[in-house]
This record gives structure tokens, sequence and C-alpha cells, in this order.
């Protein structure tokens, strides 16, 4: 962990996760979270939404009347100077929305703001899974697979600010397309949704990714070709960032990641028989949970 990392734990800050079904705000201070809240989110547009950020910060400034600077972790594509969303696919009306500004202007501080996998990775890597490693990606794997890369103690973001998306990548020519439509790509294929859709495909009944993975694990042959499909071309994918970046520290979080050793296991043979030759990746379960999103948005202010 660089020094400049260290140094920004013990300051003050405060971290807006803004999801598709809730608002999560915190203090952090001094590596830990505090009056950590959070609320619906809105459903009628993009200023109730950051209306119902702002009415959740307030109680906070007023309490730590130190604190300066806000970050803000949110799902989906942002502008090159983060400014802007382009479009958050799951929050109603999220389309080219001038989000730091109209939370500049209800909370009159400033804010930064980064891509919800990006701020999860930055946690991750400052006071979770990957503290101390000089390098690691953080991979969800849930609804959607997102992911960030985190260099020295600092997200790397690429030349255009769109490094890391990993769910992205294509990994099966002409599958499945998928929600940025695009087809095939690791998103399509082995997210939780895509997971669910193939088991119930397979099963010729609704079944969702849970019930797949304990299908599966209770040995029913269809389940398990449906879920160990998913994690050998995650461990695939990750074999790949392996030979291309070669961080140090591999962290999986999310919701299907929660299934917890079967996953880890058939993703980590899956990716030291793809990497073999080079290095082996050091995959593990992050640690922090859903508090993730506002610890590294709180950290993503401070850092810049």
């Amino acid at each position: 962990m660089t020094q400049q990392a260290t140094e920004a734990e013990q300051r003050p800050s405060i971290g807006i996760d803004i999801g598709g079904t809730k608002i999560a705000v915190g203090l952090l201070v001094d590596g830990e979270i505090r009056d950590f809240h959070s609320s619906p989110t809105p459903e009628t547009g993009w200023p109730a939404v950051l209306d119902a950020a702002a009415a959740l910060v307030r109680p906070l400034l007023e309490q730590y009347p130190g604190v300066h600077t806000v970050g803000l972790g949110i799902p989906g594509p942002i502008s090159t100077d983060r400014q802007r969303v382009v479009f958050a696919p799951n929050i109603f009306g999220f389309t080219d929305v001038p989000v730091v500004q109209g939370l500049h202007e209800r909370l009159g501080l400033r804010v930064s703001m980064e891509n919800d996998a990006k701020v999860a990775a930055l946690a991750e890597a400052t006071l979770g899974a990957a503290r101390g490693s000089s390098s690691s990606v953080y991979i969800t794997v849930s609804t959607g697979i997102g992911s960030g890369i985190v260099l020295g103690g600092r997200l790397w973001r690429g030349f255009h600010g769109v490094a890391g998306e990993l769910g992205h990548i294509v990994s099966v020519t002409g599958g499945p397309i998928s929600g940025a439509g695009q087809a095939g790509t690791l998103e399509a294929v082995a997210s939780g949704t895509a997971i669910a859709r193939d088991a119930s495909y397979a099963l010729n009944r609704e079944v969702s990714t849970a019930e797949a993975f304990a299908l599966a694990q209770s040995g029913d042959r269809l389940a398990g070709l449906v879920v160990r499909g998913a994690m050998t071309r995650i461990g695939l994918a990750i074999a790949d960032l392996q030979k291309v970046i070669d961080p140090e520290v591999v962290v999986i979080g999310g919701g299907v990641a929660g299934v917890g050793p079967y996953f880890f296991e058939h993703v980590q043979a899956a990716a030291d028989e793809a990497a073999a030759g080079f290095a082996r990746p050091q995959i593990r379960p992050a640690l922090l949970g859903s508090r993730a999103g506002v610890i590294g948005a709180a950290l993503s202010a401070l850092l810049g």
C-alpha cells in the first residue's frame, strides 16, 4: 500500500453508493466506516435519486463538520471527465445525468464520482482482501460482472477511462446478447443472470442462480453443466488477466461468489489450468461485503 493510501485512511470522507434498489452512505475515518445508513432508490427519475442521496448525507455533515470530501460510486459507464453518468441500466431515468454538479449543488461540497466496481476494487485493495498487495484486480459476479484494477494503490482507469471492464470481453463468439448489446460477453454467459437463464432452459422450469448452484452441488447433471461452464469461463478470463497485467491478487465478490468454496475451487482450477506456465493467479474472496462500495467511494474522493 502506498503512503498516500495509508494517509487517506486517516482523513474523514463520506462515501455514497447508489444502486438500483438502495442508496447507502457512510463516513470513513481511520480505516473504518461509521454511521452507515441506507434507503430505497427512488423510481421517479434522477433528481429524486440525488435528493435522496443528499438527504442521507446531510446528517453526517452536521455530525462531522470537518468533512470536506464526498465520493460516489454508481453502476454503469460514466463520462471520461467523471462528471456525468452516461447510462445506469438499473436506475430509472439515469441517462446522461450531471451527477457531480447535481450533488455539489445540493451539498455545497466537492464531489467525485467513479464506477461502482472500480470503487469496490479500491476498497478491497486498501482495506480488504488485497490489502498490502502491490497490484490487484477486483471482480464482482452478481446480476452482471464488473471489475476494477488497482496498481500501486491507485485505480487504473486507462486512457479512455474504461480499463477493467472484464464483463464486456468476448468469451463465446456469437453467444447470447448482453445488456450492452454485444454478443457472447463474459457477463452474458457467466453472470448470475446468465446462470439462471441457462439453468431454467436446461431444466425446463424457472430456476434461480442460488438454486442452480444448490442443484449442482447435490449432483444434478444439467445444473452442474451450467454452473461449471460459467465458473470455467470466469477462470479463463482471470488467466488472461494474469498473462496481460500480472496482478499480485485477484479478489472476487458479489452474490454469485457468495456460494463459497465450491465457486472458488472451480474458478481457481480453471484459472490455474489456463495460466499454466505463466503465473498462478492468487484468487481470494472479497472481505468487505456490501459496504465495499461506500468505503471505496469515500477513498476515491481522497485519493483522486
